[in-house]
């Protein structure tokens, strides 16, 4: 009799090319499904605990995987991580763990645990009026780049360096009840470096772009894989271990004296760019990652 295949479950947003990619990564090894945040439910009754999606009983599958968490209200968002956290109680092996997508959700959370532990992140300034920000701007060298708080790929990113700009749109963040995350502008010659770590490897590409200053390769930026100093690997280990995470995304930028910062770190990195600089099968590591944490192994 064949051994029966772990049935995992690709939770959240994840595009055509990524799930074509790990439909082919997953092939022979385990059953793949698919599943939305916004179909999670759950029941509780006195003989049983069930986290639904859809039709899948989350609770009865071998793993959970996953993606990023598209948008919602507080309580949604708050309702997401319970149900994440409903599944951990009952042993379901999830990658990564909820209080790891939990931290990395939020970025002022995930870089106050990297700074808590001496890891080196850029001055940053978090507050949530017109007032408060102006000042963090003339702190922060009058130079800043303005992110969302929850966000990934560039997306909302705005360089601010006129002080009367700022304040507009430091006044319309209040007016629609937003906080306002500001970091200082690290001058990083147009280039970064985006380190994937997944278990015990480390997978580095250098991003480069001269027409922008957003390094995202989803951007357009040049991606080509790079062999970094010793130092930034094991930045970028310590990074995700911070968080609790078993796979992460780490952005680090060099400053025009050599030193390292930590701009950010995500919980569901992406895998397309990394994958082709590298010529290495991301999409089976992360296979092999799940399956190693799964109820069947």
């Amino acid at each position: 009799m064949s051994k029966r295949q772990p049935h995992v479950v690709v939770l959240g947003n994840v595009g055509q090319w990524h799930w074509q990619d790990l439909s082919r990564a997953a092939n022979g090894c385990c059953r793949l499904s698919r599943g939305k945040y916004e179909q999670l439910q759950c029941r509780l009754s006195n003989s049983a605990v069930r986290v639904m999606c859809g039709s899948l009983d989350l609770t009865k599958v071998d793993a959970v995987l996953c993606r990023a968490m598209p948008r919602g209200s507080l309580e949604q968002i708050v309702f997401r991580m319970d149900a994440l956290a409903t599944l951990e109680r009952q042993d379901v092996p999830l990658l990564n763990p909820p209080k790891a997508i939990e931290t990395c959700i939020d970025k002022f959370s995930a870089l106050s645990k990297l700074r808590d532990v001496g890891l080196p992140v850029p001055l940053t300034i978090a507050c949530q009026n017109t007032r408060d920000a102006i000042e963090a701007f003339e702190d922060l060298g009058g130079d800043v780049v303005l992110k969302p708080l929850f966000g990934s790929e560039g997306r909302g990113l705005l360089r601010l360096t006129s002080k009367q700009l700022a304040s507009r749109v430091f006044s319309a963040l209040e007016r629609s009840e937003q906080t306002i995350y500001l970091q200082t502008f690290v001058r990083h010659g147009g280039k970064d470096l985006r380190l994937l770590v997944l278990g015990d490897k480390v997978l580095t590409v250098q991003r480069s772009r001269e027409d922008d200053w957003r390094l995202n390769a989803s951007r357009g930026a040049d991606v080509e894989v790079i062999d970094p100093k010793s130092e930034i690997v094991a930045l970028a280990r310590q990074a995700v271990e911070v968080v609790g995470a078993v796979m992460g995304g780490v952005d680090v930028v060099i400053d025009p004296c050599g030193n390292p910062h930590i701009l950010e770190i995500n919980a569901s990195p992406g895998w397309r760019h990394v994958s082709a600089a590298c010529k290495i099968d991301v999409a089976q590591l992360v296979v092999k990652q799940v399956l190693t944490v799964s109820k069947e192994t």
